[in-house]
């Protein structure tokens, strides 16, 4: 078994059995900073380069927590150029290290999964949740965009109920997920990443040439002008951030108070 530390310890890398398991962790809630973000696409990359890997897991390390979304203090009160890079890296460079993975990714959700989170989680190829699992977009509530979002969640549910769970940011919680296409199944908390690691052991034991041949092709024709889609969510989140609006309200928000 094999194991990469990022920066400050905030992702971990553990590849055995030609499984690798990237795990989330940053206490208390998993928030994603650019170092995070940085970690997690060099575990895909290290992942993606190992031939000896033939599917890869992202769990959390953090109990009942598996990513809250964006670092609010990486938001409020930074430069344009700053959150620009940080967005970027989320959406963009998530997106291109998962196309260019070549083998399959499956997300383990333990808890609380927000924003940010579940563009970490929808960007897998397969979600499994825990039971208490807990799904959500409040960004519109900090008075920001779940820009990302608006690209594949009515590919998933639908127009209409992806409009409303945008902009009420509204929780759900993981049978209602289920229902909803967002995960592929739900299974007992403490049960988790024994199924994540037997269905990442499935695809590991088909051919690999094929797998990975396979793989590739899929990617390829849900792609279409995805990331263009996502590369224009990126202008919409930082439009909207930069407002003084906005910015009070995450200053707020980070200040565990309430705007005016």
């Amino acid at each position: 078994m094999t194991m990469m530390k990022s920066t400050e310890d905030r992702v971990r890398y553990e590849a055995s059995g030609g499984i690798a398991c990237v795990r989330l962790a940053r206490p208390p809630v998993n928030a994603l900073d650019l170092a995070m973000v940085h970690g997690v696409i060099a575990a895909l990359g290290r992942a993606a380069a190992d031939d000896g890997v033939r599917a890869v897991v992202i769990a959390s390390a953090v109990a009942k927590r598996f990513c809250a979304g964006l670092d609010i203090t990486a938001l409020a009160g930074r430069s344009p150029d700053e959150i620009r890079t940080l967005v970027h890296e989320l959406y963009v460079g998530l997106f291109d290290a998962q196309y260019q993975l070549g083998k399959p990714s499956i997300a383990a959700v333990n808890g609380a999964t927000r924003g940010g989170g579940m563009t970490l989680a929808v960007s897998c190829d397969v979600i499994l949740a825990g039971k208490s699992a807990t799904f959500g977009y409040p960004e519109i509530d900090l008075g920001v965009l779940p820009a990302i979002h608006f690209v594949h969640v009515p590919r998933i549910i639908g127009r209409h109920r992806a409009f409303e769970l945008l902009f009420t940011g509204r929780p759900i919680d993981a049978e209602q997920a289920a229902t909803l296409g967002v995960v592929n199944s739900v299974v007992p908390d403490a049960e988790l990443e024994t199924e994540a690691l037997k269905l990442a052991g499935a695809f590991a034991a088909k051919p690999e040439a094929t797998m990975r041949a396979g793989r590739t092709a899929f990617m390829r024709q849900i792609d279409r002008d995805y990331r263009r889609r996502i590369a224009e969510a990126v202008e919409d989140f930082c439009q909207i951030v930069a407002t003084e609006s906005a910015q009070a309200r995450l200053r707020a928000f980070a200040a565990k108070d309430r705007p005016e």
